[in-house]
């Protein structure tokens, strides 16, 4: 018994001293979940932006889940439940007429659009062998920056490749289909050509390296000879003439090309002076910029437009951070001025075809007006859209003004003093810039002589460029030409710089091909700007476009800094309508054979829905590729028809009033 005592007694003090321990550890354990509850109530700005990206990821992919597995129609049967039925696909509409092919077709990619590949580079490109650097998913411009620009830049001097870089035209119809995923440039086109019996051997892409002067892709990579022997190719085993169908830059290209086929080898191909009339059925320029356009003037004075300089406005200083030394502007200023073809666009014909300090084609342009179609004017061309200006003296031939009041002011009140005898002065302070352009060269005083200059007409524009960047010009200079030539057979036009030029060169001995003027109208589309200086910093660009010039009016043509008429967005109308609509029309000393020009315009309607894409009736710069009207322009010509088969002209614009003011002799 004593020891069971004994034994129960040592049970409860060991009990006794173990009980405040199990009490502790349970205390510890309570105060520890307290601690920890007090943490989750604690929800910290990273882990509520953690969630929120988690959330989006998250439906995102459902979204996309569930759109993969929907049915191929049900975003169809969506759009015509609200929109009613969709007309068919010109491919599908024009087969049911029983077209077929018939001509071979040739299509000529704009600038920007075609695709550039990676031949040979530097070690910072290591295994981007044959990868796009231009076109497609642009990986690399974000992955490595400064890489990317150092081999799309040409060389300085030459306008060619820089040493130990060389990046070529991708080649075949992938060239430019799309320019990047799920963005289309020539691939609707293509696919509706496929349906009535159109393949690879019947379509050529032309692609070339659209950086490139147009003489240089000739001397570098014979692209012009290419281009040549393969219409020559598809003319003999189809035996009919090609259809050429170039889009906006590629329209220049191919004028350039008409002259070099037919001039003696070795500056041109050697086809003969009826090379053109053997081999051409129709060209079809889709916004062909044969004027040139205002915006590349911006482009090349302060690598911005209008789109730019309202992200400017909107975050001052970001696109001119120095963001792991890469000071965006610069860095875009400093490899376009590289690309020849960009001078390409600078505008021709000077103050007789856009216009003076005192006048312009387009004067009294309303962009309201513009906005409602008047259906009776489809094939007259002679659409009521004139207003009374609201800026008495302003006239859309001031392309540059600094100042508002400069843009506005009335010619005798005008003061201006000639920049092109001042004296450019170094600064300091851009000496030691890693990005180089031309304006540290210039100075404070040059900039300043710039800006009290006031007003720039499309005649001084050449000569401000001169200025400003007298290297990029003295290429520019030797391959592209801005003039109206007096006597067309002077001997001196022979020389490439004129080809593309319309008002400089003659139209191809083809009297029975035809030309037709593609384009969208509807759209307000830069056209003038209003400029400031800026104080010179770093290694800033001294000249931005005033976002601040504004007017609320609807009926003003003048929206952050930029006048505007109308176009297709990126050129206007007036560049791509005015040699079809008079400049060739008939029998001139610019067209001798008498070729037959229409214009086809296409009024924009942009899409109902998102599920519509980018629209079927879109007549933006690069959308129209997909108007459904356009497209059946196209095709039926290819088919076999003529221009009585589209209807002649049709026109919503003013472009043959706006044709009349020009005063060029014909």
């Amino acid at each position: 018994m004593s020891l069971l005592r004994r034994r129960k007694a040592l049970e409860n003090e060991i009990q006794s001293d173990v009980e405040p321990m199990l009490d502790a550890e349970e205390d510890d354990k309570k105060s520890k979940k307290k601690v920890k509850s007090g943490k989750k109530k604690k929800w910290s700005c990273i882990d509520n932006c953690c969630w929120f990206v988690g959330c989006i990821c998250f439906v995102w992919w459902i979204l996309l889940f569930l759109y993969n597995a929907m049915p191929a129609s049900f975003p169809q049967y969506v759009t015509e439940a609200i929109t009613g039925p969709l007309p068919d696909p010109p491919g599908i509409k024009l087969q049911k007429e029983g077209l077929k092919a018939k001509h071979p077709v040739v299509f000529i990619p704009g600038i920007v659009t075609c695709g550039l590949e990676l031949w040979e580079g530097r070690q910072c490109a290591e295994g981007l062998f044959r990868k796009r650097l231009w076109g497609g998913t642009f990986g690399e411009v974000y992955k490595r920056p400064l890489c990317w620009v150092d081999h799309m830049t040409l060389d300085n001097e030459t306008g060619m490749d820089p040493p130990g870089i060389r990046v070529r035209p991708v080649s075949g119809l992938v060239a430019a289909d799309y320019f990047a995923p799920g963005y289309f440039v020539w691939a609707v086109l293509i696919a509706n050509l496929a349906r009535i019996g159109y393949e690879e051997k019947t379509m050529y892409m032309a692609a070339y390296d659209w950086r490139l002067s147009f003489q240089n892709t000739e001397v570098r990579d014979q692209t012009l000879s290419r281009i040549k022997s393969n219409i020559e190719l598809m003319v003999a085993t189809s035996g009919k003439k090609a259809v050429i169908v170039p889009h906006s830059m590629g329209a220049v290209y191919f004028l350039h090309f008409m002259k070099w086929v037919e001039t003696p080898a070795p500056v041109g191909g050697g086809g003969g002076s009826n090379w053109c009339a053997k081999h051409i059925k129709a060209v079809m320029n889709i916004g062909g910029p044969l004027l040139g356009v205002p915006k590349s003037i911006s482009g090349l004075f302060s690598a911005e437009a209008r789109d730019i300089a309202v992200a400017r406005a909107l975050a001052p200083g970001v696109l001119d951070m120095d963001i792991f030394h890469f000071q965006t502007l610069e860095h875009i200023m400093k490899m376009s001025r590289t690309w020849d073809a960009t001078m390409s666009m600078i505008p021709r014909g000077g103050d007789t075809i856009w216009g003076g300090l005192d006048w312009s084609p387009e004067e009294g342009y309303s962009p309201c007006k513009s906005k409602s179609r008047d259906d009776d004017a489809q094939n007259s061309g002679h659409h009521e859209n004139q207003t009374d200006s609201k800026a008495k003296y302003y006239s859309y031939g001031r392309m540059m003004s600094f100042g508002k009041d400069a843009a506005e002011a009335h010619p005798s009140d005008l003061k201006r003093i000639d920049f092109r005898d001042a004296v450019k002065g170094s600064n300091v302070a851009n000496n030691t810039c890693d990005v180089w352009n031309e304006y540290q060269d210039m100075g404070v005083s040059g900039t300043k002589a710039v800006e009290e200059y006031k007003v720039y007409t499309t005649g001084e524009i050449v000569d401000l460029l001169n200025f400003v960047a007298p290297k990029m010009m003295a290429r520019g200079n030797a391959h592209f030409s801005y003039g109206i030539a007096d006597d067309l057979d002077d001997p001196k036009y022979s020389h490439y710089k004129y080809w593309s030029n319309p008002l400089e060169s003659k139209l191809p001995n083809a009297p029975d091909m035809e030309i037709y003027s593609m384009y969208g109208v509807g759209i307000e589309t830069e056209r003038a700007y209003v400029y400031k200086r800026i104080p010179t910093a770093g290694c800033n660009i001294p000249f931005q476009i005033d976002t601040s010039a504004d007017e609320d009016d609807e009926d003003s043509c003048l929206k952050a800094g930029v006048y505007t008429v109308d176009g297709d967005e990126t050129v206007p109308a007036l560049s791509t309508g005015f040699m079809c609509a008079k400049g060739w029309r008939g029998r001139t000393r610019f067209n001798p054979s008498g070729i037959k020009t229409y214009i086809r315009e296409y009024f924009h309607a942009p899409p109902a829905n998102l599920l519509e894409g980018r629209g079927t009736q879109s007549g933006a710069h690069v959308d129209i590729m997909g108007n459904f009207a356009l497209i059946e322009d196209i095709m039926r010509v290819a088919a076999g028809g003529t221009s009585e088969d589209l209807g002649g002209d049709r026109v919503y614009s003013d472009i043959f009033k706006w044709s009349e003011k020009i005063n060029l002799r014909l």
